[in-house]
């Protein structure tokens, strides 16, 4: 049988100047999930999540968008992905019903320990998801992302450039 040898001999690459080495990145997509708010009385009480996107990719109509929603909200997104596209999408954290039980003692869902590791659950789902090149396509990712009102009637396609 014949050995490989690993080539472990550096890439010759280009001599980088100051614009190159601090200037913006290339393309970037930055998705930040936070500033919880909940709303409502009784059942109709829920917790919307302010979602900041910065991005300089092109396929993005916005630049920078700030949009709020709901877990059912990404349960739609979620939904929408699995049934439209090639994506593989990655799991929503848990809906937590255990929490929803009355005589709980504590806030339920609406316990700030609880809104605080949820928060940090959709922000990486929506990253793992946006960070996606096919998800990226998907019209309902951008709906979500950077319009104040999800459509949840409109018609499935992809973005063109």
């Amino acid at each position: 049988m014949a050995e490989t040898i690993a080539d472990t001999r550096r890439l010759i690459s280009k001599p980088q100047n100051l614009n190159d080495a601090y200037g913006p990145p290339s393309n970037f997509l930055e998705i930040d999930v936070g500033n919880p708010q909940t709303v409502g009385v009784g059942r109709g009480r829920f917790t919307t999540y302010e979602i900041r996107v910065k991005t300089n990719l092109p396929i993005f109509k916005l630049k920078e968008s700030t949009v709020r929603r709901r877990y059912s909200d990404f349960e739609w997104l979620r939904n929408e992905l699995e049934r439209e596209s090639k994506v593989v999408v990655p799991p929503l954290p848990g809906k937590a019903l255990l929490r929803q039980l009355p005589f709980r003692g504590d806030d339920g869902i609406f316990d700030d320990s609880f809104i605080e590791e949820r928060k940090q659950a959709l922000e990486q789902f929506i990253n793992k998801v946006a960070g996606h090149p096919l998800a990226q396509n998907e019209r309902c990712l951008h709906m979500f992302l950077q319009d104040e009102v999800i459509d949840k009637n409109y018609t499935p396609s992809k973005i063109r450039h």
